[in-house]
């Protein structure tokens, strides 16, 4: 029968951080549990727990805590090991920083967790997700008023918006009457004009004495302004119309509700976008060493939905970025991993024979310095590539597994990643058929994005390391042909590639100091599919 006795995170000095008693027992009893967990953990251990005449410590490190669970020797192993693991899956979610600090900044949130994991010492069947939405202790009546409250906010804008029609609708007939006098008055006064005066210098007479003094018509305010705005003008510049009814750059109100309208229904709109030139490919930020070397390789990989690798290509670069024309004639000493399925390919102009005995990169002729200034990431001295059928060497590797069951389709998907790599900002995309809603995610490891115009789930993991090599994510949609969920991409990068190469030295041909070097290193994908 598992009985948890309590839950806590505990320093390796042995101060305990987070402590939640399940049971009724003396909280010195449960100190003293605590206090002697520090000695019995020891060093170079392997397993995750301990037994005691009394008790049984189940643990897990992280970073420099333990998440500690105190049982009674009667509880299930299995079942403890269960609730350490969804308590792991917690406490991140909480707390970004594994430390002291953060942890005691987040220590109220983490007990409700615990809390409602464990009830009375004993585990309760919720996942991860139920959890952190019990936490967030919404209720039917909280939901009804903020959907009250933004019906009156939304309401408020609609009344805002038709004010604001009604006025804009009012200057335009506004101007149109302005627009409408203004012709009238052209004609009629240009045929007087024509007829009784000839000249533009009558016209300000006609203003005072052709229509009567201003008691004729009462337009001599009119004329007047007209023959001072027409002096020296062509005649076919009188029917422009009048200033705010041109072209005008902007958006319009129509334009305005449209993206309004976009917005509400979830769509991100990036105001003000103009092309810019490079704007597709990002870029590295600048150099700020005299010589910069960068290290990149390209991902292409394809692998079946029922296992088995289809393609595997890896293409890299060795490039070269000098600031100074002064620091051109230098040589760069490399380091080479013990891949032996990568080909190296050298620049025509480097020296093959000093690359192949000695891993030194310089050119044929070594009074012409290398260029300095280029573009990019600079001059490309090697090239490589590899390639393999080793389902092994794939950094990643995605299961998808739906089905269907009576009106809706059940989708369980997994990733693993290998050792090899620690993966950053990985985004696992999944198109979706056409949906009026967004697919009900019951678990994830990581997080998640809907993208209801391209109608893609993407799954999202900022960081796979030794913590998370594995990970899982359970969605349900409306039924569908299982075919639809594929083809899958991913797109990560790592700092780390398969060639393994390293700049070690940069030789001066000239003798004296070597200039100052940087190495950047970067793998991506550029085509990583599951078909």
């Amino acid at each position: 029968m598992q009985v948890v006795l309590a839950a806590s995170i505990i320093s390796k000095s042995g101060k305990a951080l987070v402590s939640r008693q399940f049971v009724d027992m003396s909280r010195i009893r449960i100190e003293g549990y605590l206090a002697a967990f520090p000695k019995l953990v020891g060093t170079g251990k392997q397993h995750t727990y301990i037994e005691t005449e009394n008790v049984r410590y189940v643990y897990q490190p992280m970073e420099s805590l333990y998440l500690l669970l105190v049982t009674n020797k009667q509880s299930n192993i299995l079942e403890d090991l269960e609730t350490l693991r969804l308590l792991s899956k917690l406490v991140p979610e909480y707390s970004y920083s594994l430390d002291e600090e953060g942890i005691g900044r987040t220590a109220f949130e983490i007990l409700f967790a615990f809390d409602e994991v464990i009830s009375l010492g004993h585990k309760e069947s919720v996942t991860g997700a139920q959890v952190k939405q019990y936490c967030e202790m919404e209720s039917h009546e909280e939901r009804l008023h903020k959907l009250v409250l933004q019906s009156k906010i939304n309401e408020t804008k609609d009344v805002m918006k038709r004010k604001a029609s009604e006025i804009d609708k009012s200057k335009i007939e506004k101007n149109r009457g302005e627009k409408g006098g203004y012709m009238s008055l052209q004609s009629m006064g240009s045929g007087r004009i024509d007829s009784g005066f000839g000249n533009d210098n009558s016209i300000s007479i006609s203003s005072s004495g052709g229509f009567g003094g201003g008691s004729g018509f009462g337009l001599s305010a009119d004329v007047d302004s007209f023959s001072t705005k027409s002096k020296g003008r062509p005649p076919a510049s009188a029917t422009a119309p009048p200033k705010g009814l041109g072209m005008q750059l902007g958006k319009t109100q129509r334009t305005n509700q449209f993206l309004e309208s976009l917005k509400a229904e979830g769509e991100v709109i990036v105001e003000d976008v103009r092309p810019s030139v490079g704007q597709s490919k990002p870029t590295a930020p600048p150099p700020t060493d005299p010589v910069t070397l960068t290290v990149e390789e390209k991902l292409n990989v394809t692998l079946k939905r029922d296992g088995g690798i289809g393609s595997f290509d890896v293409q890299g670069t060795l490039a070269l970025q000098i600031l100074n024309q002064d620091d051109g004639l230098i040589q760069v000493q490399i380091e080479t991993g013990d891949n032996p399925g990568i080909l190296f390919k050298t620049h025509p102009n480097i020296n093959k024979e000093l690359f192949s005995n000695e891993n030194i990169v310089g050119l044929k002729d070594q009074n012409r310095p290398f260029p300095t200034g280029q573009p990019g990431d600079g001059v490309s001295l090697l090239r490589w590539r590899m390639q393999s059928a080793d389902e092994s060497l794939v950094p990643l590797s995605i299961n998808c597994w739906p089905s269907v069951s009576g009106n809706e389709t059940y989708v369980s998907m997994e990733y693993e990643a290998s050792q090899m790599f620690d993966l950053q900002n990985v985004v696992i995309a999944v198109p979706l058929p056409a949906l009026r809603e967004a697919p009900n995610v019951q678990q994830i490891d990581g997080e998640w994005r809907y993208d209801s115009k391209n109608s893609v789930l993407e799954w999202s993991i900022v960081l796979i390391d030794n913590s998370n090599r594995s990970g899982s994510m359970e969605f349900v949609v409306p039924p569908v042909d299982t075919s639809a969920f594929f083809p899958i991409s991913v797109r990560f990068t790592a700092t780390s590639t398969f060639s393994d190469l390293k700049a070690l030295n940069i030789i001066p041909l000239r003798g004296g100091t070597p200039p100052k070097f940087s190495q950047r290193t970067v793998l991506s994908t550029e085509n990583y599919q599951v078909v």
